[in-house]
């Protein structure tokens, strides 16, 4: 059974054209921009801290920080470049945050790690969440303002 395709139906859509000109309206504000360059920092370091820190004999914990970080810096990447379609995917760098605040004892086989890893973790996976919180607060804010 082959089920009709949607997309074409949504682009003909008269608040299509208005909710793209919102998003792009705040991509290009100076607190977006900030907050996008900030949150690829954050990303960037999240994924290079097993080789800055020395997270030695801790594989699962490196992987897990590769991963989250070039995770939250493909978002960054993508609301840079396509801002009406990743500015609603805000949401998701907040959680990925406190995964990083948490990963220290989920991860690990003895469920604990190194100081270094915690305290490294903590600190990236705090400034993470608070930017993820922060950029959906400027989404939520800029939706209020339009509705207005």
């Amino acid at each position: 059974m082959s089920y009709p395709q949607q997309s074409s139906e949504m682009r003909t859509h008269p608040d299509f054209a208005e909710m793209r000109e919102r998003f792009e309206r705040t991509a290009s504000s100076g607190p977006a921009i900030a907050l996008e360059g900030l949150i690829l920092l954050a990303g960037v370091y999240a994924a290079i801290s097993p080789w800055v820190v020395h997270f030695t004999n801790e594989p699962n914990i490196t992987v897990n920080n590769l991963i989250v970080g070039i995770t939250v810096s493909v978002i960054a990447l993508g609301m840079t470049t396509a801002p009406g379609r990743m500015l609603t995917l805000t949401w998701v760098v907040a959680p990925l945050g406190a995964w990083l605040v948490l990963s220290p004892w989920v991860v690990t086989a003895d469920h604990g790690a190194r100081a270094g890893i915690v305290w490294n973790n903590c600190f990236v996976g705090g400034v993470t969440a608070v930017l993820g919180l922060a950029a959906m607060a400027l989404v939520a804010d800029t939706a209020r303002r339009e509705r207005r």
